[in-house]
């Protein structure tokens, strides 16, 4: 895995942290119960603030996307192991990402139909690998 961090971005760090990881699982680069770095080695190797990696990992469990082991680490879980009830929060959490996006687009003057093909389109990047 991969992650390169942007200083002059104005996403956070930690989001940005966040955001490759969870690329790196869907494309399939991390797989269930893999180990992510330890929260200190990330954050020398990418000259971070260890809390800034620590967030990101902590966020990633909120959601659902890295379990915690103690002393052992951070792992990335199962989806099989989800409960029902972190899914459905997962995807309301989702939909409204879209529903904000859907918006935004709509603010700038896009048809709905134009946000429709863009979101396929970006749908069928993401998706891409699985063929």
């Amino acid at each position: 895995m991969i992650i390169r961090i942007d200083q002059k971005s104005n996403e956070p760090l930690y989001l940005q942290l966040r955001s490759q990881i969870i690329a790196s699982i869907a494309q399939g680069t991390l797989e269930p119960g893999d180990a992510l770095p330890s929260v200190r080695s990330l954050a020398s190797d990418l000259g971070i603030n260890l809390h800034t990696v620590n967030k990101a990992y902590a966020v990633l469990r909120d959601e659902g996307y890295v379990v915690m082991r103690g002393r052992s680490g951070a792992y990335v879980a199962d989806p099989a192991d989800h409960g029902p009830a972190q899914t459905e929060a997962g995807l309301a959490r989702m939909d409204e990402a879209l529903f904000a996006l859907a918006l935004e687009y709509r603010a700038h003057g896009g048809p709905q139909e134009e946000f429709v093909a863009r979101a396929a389109a970006q749908a069928e990047r993401a998706y891409k690998e699985e063929r």
